[in-house]
């Protein structure tokens, strides 16, 4: 395969071609591959997967680990719990800026007069000062208040969801529930139509379909779907706007902060696709991740029947079990030193949290799925220093009342079929679940 190709080339060549090029098998035994041509970022290792041997490997023999051949560009893998932590909490040596290539595999360096049509600027991808000044406008939305006001309103759709679920029938609980409880919140976050919520699932799922050929020929092709999300976003904007009083939503705090009021289209886009993800993405899997893990891990649900009180617990055991976000990417700004590795400047970094959550040295048992786990909320899913996740604890808040919600009406969710993964390296997603539910 040749050498990283420019951002243009990418965006204009047929998905079906880069994917002829880079393959992988996902049954191969890993021990046999030469470690320097190991690489844990094939998609279809997600999508089968079979990706959990691969950092296994390279946290004991490489943890830091240099891969080449690939579409994506050049990147080191930091495999191990402490070696993320020190990238994710230092920003002045690793930048974020979607300029220097962005938090994902396969962002490029800018060139001077990027295409706005597929340059969509958000705020998780700036450094300072620009990333919190525009933080710090949707940040109140994530108060304790704000939350505990939220909690109502999730108990009360969680209860209708499961109410309405058929019993003792198979369906996909991905769609009927963890969607479902997501879009509703995302709707009310947005203050947007409930029918509408369908919209926002369809654009977060479009993001992670960008570069996959069996939904878009080309990832060119994949922007101009996203933009239908700005269409739709533009005239919210305008309504907010034109009210005589500022509402609590996130578009209005949008509208109304010093630093996101003049944001040019590509840029609003950008956050609003950051916060429908973030809104949904992450939540949606770790929802559906638990009902898988407590059917493969009998005992732990047994556990959890027995003592109801270990689902705060057990919620934060979910989110570093599933690891949601699989990677972040970073940019090194200047020549530096990772595990005992050399990092020139401009390298590309990337965080395997779905890795260092499974990182034994930090993480006893990491291996386990234990819902009475020790310390359970010191994992990597929310990532750590300025970019941590801003709605990671109305994330684990809807986790927790839907557990709770749960296990007033059912004596059990049983998985009955055979679950299908999401082929994306970034989330770390289910998208099907075949599940029955009992009284």
């Amino acid at each position: 395969m040749s050498q990283t190709m420019t951002q243009r080339e990418r965006l204009q060549r047929s998905n079906k071609e880069v994917w002829a090029e880079w393959t992988v098998d996902p049954n191969q035994n890993v021990a046999t591959i030469p470690l320097e041509k190991l690489d844990p970022s094939h998609p279809d290792l997600f999508e089968t997967n079979s990706v959990l041997p691969y950092f296994e490997r390279l946290r004991k023999e490489d943890p830091v680990h240099y891969s080449e051949d690939n579409p994506q560009g050049p990147y080191w893998s930091i495999t191990k719990f402490d070696d993320i932590m020190h990238v994710d909490t230092n920003h002045k040596i690793f930048s974020s800026d979607i300029r220097n290539g962005g938090i994902r595999l396969g962002g490029y360096v800018m060139e001077e007069e990027p295409d706005p049509a597929t340059y969509l600027p958000m705020f998780i991808m700036e450094d300072p000062p620009k990333h919190d000044e525009q933080r710090k406008v949707v940040q109140p939305k994530f108060t304790p208040e704000s939350l505990q006001a939220l909690g109502v309103l999730i108990r009360e759709r969680a209860g209708k969801i499961l109410d309405d679920l058929p019993r003792n029938e198979e369906f996909n609980w991905v769609r009927t529930v963890s969607v479902e409880l997501t879009g509703q919140m995302l709707a009310t976050l947005f203050d947007i139509p409930q029918e509408d919520r369908h919209k926002l699932i369809h654009w977060s799922d479009t993001v992670e379909r960008l570069s996959d050929p069996n939904y878009f020929e080309s990832m060119e092709e994949g922007f101009q779907e996203l933009w239908k999300c700005w269409e739709y976003f533009d005239g919210v904007w305008k309504e907010r706007a034109a009210q005589s009083e500022p509402g609590s939503d996130l578009i209005s705090m949008l509208v109304h902060g010093e630093s996101t009021k003049n944001m040019p289209p590509n840029e609003y886009l950008g956050n609003m696709l950051l916060l429908i993800v973030g809104g949904n993405d992450t939540t949606r899997n770790s929802i559906s991740g638990g009902v898988l893990a407590l059917n493969e891990h009998p005992s732990e649900y047994k556990k959890l029947l027995e003592n109801k009180d270990l689902i705060p617990n057990m919620v934060s055991e979910i989110i570093r079990w599933q690891s949601p976000v699989a990677h972040m990417c970073r940019t090194a700004l200047e020549d530096t030193e990772i595990g005992g590795k050399k990092i020139k400047r401009h390298d590309k970094i990337c965080m395997w949290y779905v890795s260092g959550n499974r990182d034994e040295d930090v993480i006893p048992r990491a291996n386990e799925f234990l819902i009475d786990r020790p310390n359970a909320r010191h994992h990597l899913s929310f990532g750590f220093g300025i970019h941590r996740c801003v709605g990671n604890r109305l994330g684990e808040m809807q986790l927790k009342i839907i557990w709770e919600e749960i296990l007033k009406r059912f004596s059990r969710v049983e998985v009955v079929g055979e679950p299908k993964y999401l082929k994306s390296n970034f989330i770390r997603g289910i998208t099907d679940l075949p599940v029955k539910v009992y009284d």
